[in-house]
């Protein structure tokens, strides 16, 4: 099996998650009761949020345990509806569906979605966001980076824009879906310390299914109901076991980060210029073959980095996408066509913000590679995609 479907869900730290399970499950108890056995599950749940934020580099009382980003994403955006009066938020063109989804949720409320467009690279630039912003506008949402295309945002350069536009004025909410950031990129790139909030998912990154995380730098009254656990913001029993393994997958992806992250580089590259030498194939943007061949940003560099070295799209002429994954996939090697959270639907609107073409859209193709992705597994990618694309050409 090669599996290059990372950017969906990693390849869990089995070791970590089955040591926290079973942790956990010596600790049963609800850590809401208020006898001694419920005080000790309280206990190791405060210490995986200690945790978590030693790793990312934040006060633990700012992280809240949901089931996963999508949930963290709707809890802020829906908090708006709390507010007294509607106004309006701002998303960008190239947003996961998780937030898309919500917005159109708002607007049915009342609430005007306007929209930062990406440009052809699928970066969103300050001045994009200002442009768009209005007297009343309350929240923006720009995530991290995209899950397509791995275009990595300007977050800082955006959350200091913002709040130099809107000094002496009402401040406007900064939310960042870092799903593509957290565990992706060096800690000191991801810009927590400049928004207001965030949101990571655990299996991205090697851990559980059905875990993330919710950054709030100041908390906010959620509009959900149904309980006291996590300050109010997320009801519900936590999730013990969830949230230990959580922590124990966060600390596994920083530890050594710099030599992974470099090694994923280092792949990349070599998959781009394979590729490149390909007369059917698109690289989505186009723009990557040089940035991604030019020599990386050093980690402790200022420099901003364009794309994430762990996501691709691809486009092969005359090979539909669902075609190119089905074959692929009978040879035992795993990409997908798009976002997995939009995987079912044809239209690619990420793609259409960057101004691709339909009949390249519809052959696109996302390959996201992990920590334990060889050299090997790309060059027998390669292989299979030149036979492959030879067949139907």
């Amino acid at each position: 099996m090669i599996y290059l479907d990372w950017a969906a869900s990693a390849i869990p730290y089995a070791d970590e998650i089955e040591a926290a399970y079973r942790e956990a499950t010596a600790v049963f108890a609800n850590p809401s009761a208020q006898h001694r056995f419920g005080k000790d599950a309280r206990a190791m749940l405060e210490n995986a949020r200690s945790r978590c934020a030693a790793v990312l580099g934040v006060s633990p009382e700012t992280l809240y345990f949901t089931s996963g980003a999508s949930e963290s994403n709707s809890l802020v955006l829906l908090s708006l509806l709390t507010r007294p009066s509607a106004g309006s938020l701002v998303i960008s063109t190239i947003e996961h569906p998780s937030v898309r989804e919500q917005a159109a949720v708002l607007e049915h409320c009342g609430w005007a979605v306007l929209t930062a467009p990406s440009d052809k690279n699928g970066c969103i630039t300050p001045d994009a966001v200002l442009h768009t912003l209005r007297a009343d506008t309350m929240l923006v949402a720009i995530m991290g980076v995209n899950n397509e295309v791995g275009s990595v945002q300007p977050v800082r350069e955006i959350a200091r824009a913002l709040k130099a536009h809107t000094a002496g004025k009402r401040p406007v909410h900064f939310h960042a879906d870092m799903v593509q950031s957290i565990g992706k990129l060096p800690i000191a790139e991801l810009g927590l310390a400049d928004v207001d909030s965030a949101s990571m998912s655990a299996h991205k990154i090697g851990g559980p299914r059905g875990i993330g995380l919710l950054y709030l730098k100041q908390p906010f009254s959620s509009g959900i109901r149904g309980g006291s656990q996590e300050h109010n913001i997320r009801p519900g029993t936590e999730n013990l076991a969830g949230a230990c393994a959580l922590a124990r997958c966060l600390e596994k992806t920083y530890t050594d980060f710099e030599q992974k992250f470099e090694r994923a580089g280092e792949l990349l590259r070599f998959l781009i210029e394979a590729l490149h030498r390909l007369p059917e194939c698109s690289v989505i943007p186009a723009a990557r073959i040089s940035a991604d061949m030019a020599e990386a940003p050093a980690l402790a560099e200022a420099s901003p980095r364009a794309f994430s070295p762990w996501i691709i799209q691809v486009s092969f002429k005359n090979v539909p996408a669902e075609i190119m994954t089905r074959c692929l996939s009978d040879r035992g090697i795993f990409v997908s066509a798009g976002s997995a959270c939009s995987s079912k639907k044809k239209n690619r609107p990420i793609l259409a913000a960057l101004s691709v073409s339909p009949e390249i859209a519809q052959n696109a193709i996302r390959i996201s590679i992990g920590h334990s992705t060889e050299k090997s597994d790309l060059e027998q990618l390669i292989a299979a995609v030149t036979e492959i694309v030879k067949d139907f050409n």
